[in-house]
């Protein structure tokens, strides 16, 4: 029997019927990550021995009757830069090289007690800096639609290990479309829940106001199974949002009433918009038009202002939260003589040496543009002030709702994109992020489908966004989106 490793939601259906065992499932990921990884390099860690394990132990459950979690058996494999304390946690640095957390994340507590199998940890760009998964410490992820190309990031391991049928779901991150973007690069459906809703606890924060854990699968239907798993409010996350939590997998046959579809103009209009993407776009907004939804234009009248507020915000974020990274308290530590420690100290001496030996350029680059954004006499000039835009922002994207459900647009300016072709040029690296980084700044939920293909046979992918909280809205749109085409049945060749 072939196994689907391409779908959680008839895996789930094959276990609970006897047809096939958590350990078979389990060996299956385990033998396509073995032929796969070599060229993809989607993980950083591959736990076979505990994934196994975790296998046996919920068939010998199951065939003692007892009650199993909602996941009971499917492999899953988490970003690593979730807390897990049978697998090292790196954010893929050099500085948490080798780290046991000793605690798990919220999130994959959860998964744990839903009973999913845990087969690895995935690679990330470092500290979830990056757009491409080329800044990782321990080696890039290619795309398994043509590995000459990147994934995307900074979750293009998360993303490469579905697409490459390695597993059916996998946890990401996203600060400004860290989910989003390589979920459409790799032509599967991730989400960005709204910021509160998924427990950021024992999630290693890159920009806390921006950060949000989120699910990655093939259709909307598994991510909503995944997003029931892990949302719901956390007494450990301050942060966390104390709302009911829906059942996401509720409701995703049908939209229900009338469908109010925003389109953004200018975001169509905007220089360096690939015409294939353009074209996807405008396919997509056929496709809800002739499902009988009312298309609306609307206005964002701050859009321009996304990436510049972005690009303040999280490094002035980014620099604070990676001070704790200094040899001494935290994280790799150079060994430095009193003799060789100069007029500087041992301790200075210290934090400087193994900050600058740990930390790659993109980390350090982004640590230098948020100390100067907060330093004393330019704090109010440029942190300030994009806090003051970013509300702007928000109330833009609150403006809009009043008129529409929900929000249609690309996720990237292009296709997957060459390694190395942006790697030297951090400008046109940050703006992959154009079209997603508002979601992250006014905290509401966003959506990444299958939504074509180029010429070259590349995934395009389609973005929706929503209000905060209409993460079941999203899911519907998208299953319909996904009912009506087969764009998230395509696989790489």
């Amino acid at each position: 029997m072939t196994i689907p490793l391409d779908s959680a939601a008839k895996l789930l259906g094959l276990l609970a019927s006897g047809e096939l065992t958590a350990r078979q499932a389990t060996q299956a990921s385990l033998d396509r990550i073995a032929a796969t990884d070599p060229e993809v390099g989607a993980f950083t860690f591959v736990n076979t021995e505990a994934a196994l394990a975790a296998a046996d132990s919920i068939d010998q459950r199951r065939r003692d009757g007892q009650p199993l979690g909602a996941l009971a058996g499917v492999p899953i494999a988490v970003k690593d830069v979730l807390c897990t304390t049978d697998m090292p946690t790196t954010c893929s640095s050099r500085m948490l090289e080798n780290h046991m957390s000793p605690y798990d994340a919220t999130v994959v507590a959860r998964l744990r007690a839903a009973d999913a199998v845990i087969v690895g940890k995935t690679n990330m760009d470092e500290f979830a800096m990056g757009a491409s998964t080329e800044t990782s410490a321990f080696g890039k992820t290619t795309n398994p639609w043509n590995p000459s190309l990147t994934p995307g990031g900074s979750s293009g391991g998360a993303a490469a290990c579905v697409a490459a049928g390695d597993v059916p779901l996998s946890l990401g991150s996203d600060t400004g479309g860290s989910i989003r973007q390589p979920a459409a690069f790799c032509g599967i459906t991730g989400l960005k829940p709204t910021y509160g809703r998924v427990s950021r606890y024992g999630l290693i924060a890159f920009a806390s106001s921006l950060d949000q854990v989120g699910p990655m699968a093939f259709d909307a239907v598994d991510c909503a199974t995944l997003l029931n798993a892990i949302a719901g409010s956390d007494a450990s996350d301050s942060t966390s949002l104390p709302v009911e939590t829906p059942d996401f997998t509720a409701g995703l046959d049908r939209i229900e009433g009338e469908l109010r579809i925003g389109i953004v103009k200018h975001h169509l209009e905007a220089e360096g918009l690939d015409p294939e993407v353009r074209q996807a776009v405008d396919d997509a907004i056929e496709v809800f038009r002739d499902a009988g939804a009312k298309i609306v234009e609307v206005e964002l009248p701050h859009s321009d202002y996304w990436v510049p507020t972005y690009y303040v915000i999280a490094p002035s974020e980014a620099s604070s939260n990676l001070s704790r990274y200094d040899g001494a308290h935290y994280g790799h530590r150079s060994p430095v003589a009193a003799s060789d420690a100069g007029d500087r100290g041992p301790l200075v001496a210290t934090y400087c040496r193994s900050r600058g030996e740990a930390f790659g350029a993109e980390v350090k680059r982004r640590i230098m543009i948020g100390m100067y954004a907060l330093s004393a006499g330019y704090g109010d000039k440029y942190y300030m002030k994009a806090l003051q835009v970013r509300r702007l922002i928000s109330q833009d994207f609150d403006a809009a709702f009043q008129n529409v459900d929900l929000l249609l647009g690309p996720v990237t300016p292009t296709p997957p994109f060459a390694m190395g072709e942006k790697i030297d040029d951090p400008l046109q690296m940050y703006l992959c992020d154009l079209f997603t980084v508002g979601a992250n700044l006014a905290g509401i939920p966003a959506l990444s489908m299958p939504g074509g293909l180029t010429s070259n046979n590349l995934p395009i992918g389609i973005q929706l966004q929503a209000p905060p909280l209409q993460e079941a809205k999203l899911l519907q749109a998208a299953a319909a989106f996904q009912r009506a085409t087969d764009w998230h049945t395509k696989r790489p060749l």
